[in-house]
């Protein structure tokens, strides 16, 4: 069916606008005194406690048997992005500012592809067109988020942007010491590497562990213990740090918990299935378009030349990814039986399959020979 084939495609874009609309709020929460460590925890534990009873409930009877190479990797997992990234990246972005967050993250794709072709999880075959494409159109997209971050240029005038250019300036010229700069662009940098590097895990955990509902939910679970633990030694002393106040840090923990761990975790892993890790983190440059467009309507920012022409070359990059993930999946062999694909009958191993004749005698039996003789199946009587 049509929609079937469109669940990857609208379940990564879900993916990014969540993703967006989760760095808007957080940077929002962070400049308020929110505390990432105590964010990450409380982010995982609430995802937890939503999607477990879904796994409890529609999983009970499919859920694999876990073994424990499975529980290490989830360990792992639940290490990688709820602690790990989710407090790096938060940590580095009081240093530096939203946009260059959100510009660091369209590293993913390029490590992603990288790692995946390491481990044998993307076929790349350079002499495949459809090949090219992919590795092209991930770079583009790449550099299109750059395009948008670097490059400025004139300021386009919109109707609901009049007046706020001054506002917006004023807020872009904040100043952030060079130190700070640094550190907040190593911290985002690392992050988004272990990020790259959860979504590889995941991918090879599915394989043997193919519950994407029970998995999340052992990830977020995981990811609350360890996040726990690090809060406890960073924080000792400071018991004011898992307060939770009804402010925007309570509603950055909900929506980062419902919407970017629980369901983020849960729809990677089914379209991982179907398109594999890459496809997943190609996909991130969206998130800048959807960030300077919401924050054009939302927050009334100035959208200049850079950030259009930006969002033009994503677009351009994601296309090239698209096609050549489409025209990867068209060569894939299907899993009916091509007879032209059979060698020929002298180069056939000869087998014989003999079964009893259901009903009858065990001496009466039914013979078939392949390769096929002129009497391809005989019937024998005890002979």
């Amino acid at each position: 069916m049509l929609f079937d084939k469109l669940k990857p495609y609208l379940y990564v874009v879900f993916l990014q606008f969540g993703n967006a609309g989760l760095v808007i709020i957080a940077k929002a929460a962070l400049n308020h005194g929110m505390n990432h460590y105590t964010f990450a925890t409380y982010r995982n534990l609430i995802a937890t406690l939503v999607i477990a009873p879904f796994a409890l409930v529609f999983e009970r009877k499919g859920r694999p048997k876990l073994t424990l190479s499975i529980f290490s990797k989830i360990m792992l997992l639940g290490f990688l992005e709820p602690v790990v990234d989710q407090n790096l990246y938060y940590a580095g972005m009081k240093y530096t500012t939203a946009t260059f967050a959100v510009a660091m993250t369209n590293i993913i794709p390029a490590m992603t592809f990288l790692m995946a072709w390491m481990c044998r999880l993307e076929k790349v075959n350079i002499k495949k067109l459809h090949s090219i494409g992919k590795i092209v159109g991930t770079l583009v997209t790449v550099g299109g988020a750059m395009i948008m971050t670097i490059v400025v240029g004139p300021t386009i005038g919109l109707p609901w942007t009049k007046g706020s250019t001054v506002t917006h300036q004023q807020q872009s010229t904040t100043h952030v010491s060079p130190g700070d700069n640094i550190k907040g662009s190593m911290m985002i940098i690392a992050g988004c590497l272990s990020w790259s590097c959860f979504y590889i895990v995941q991918a090879i955990t599915l394989r043997s562990y193919p519950a994407e509902l029970s998995l999340t939910a052992l990830i977020c679970a995981a990811g609350t213990l360890q996040g726990s633990i690090v809060t406890v030694i960073a924080e000792r002393g400071n018991s004011e740090a898992w307060r939770l106040h009804f402010d925007a840090g309570l509603v950055t923990m909900i929506y980062g918990g419902i919407i970017c761990s629980g369901l983020g975790y849960y729809l990677s892993g089914v379209i991982m299935k179907a398109k594999g890790p890459v496809f997943v983190t190609a996909f991130n440059p969206l998130s800048m378009v959807i960030v300077a467009v919401l924050g054009s309507i939302v927050l009334s920012e100035s959208l200049n030349l850079g950030r259009v022409l930006g969002a033009v070359v994503i677009v351009i990059g994601l296309y090239l990814v698209i096609w050549g993930k489409m025209k990867d999946e068209g060569t894939q062999p299907n899993s009916k039986c091509d007879p032209n694909e059979f060698p020929p009958i002298d180069q056939q191993i000869p087998m014989t399959i003999s079964s009893p004749v259901f009903g009858k005698l065990d001496n009466e039996r039914v013979t078939i020979e392949i390769p096929s003789t002129n009497e391809m199946i005989k019937k024998t009587n005890g002979k």
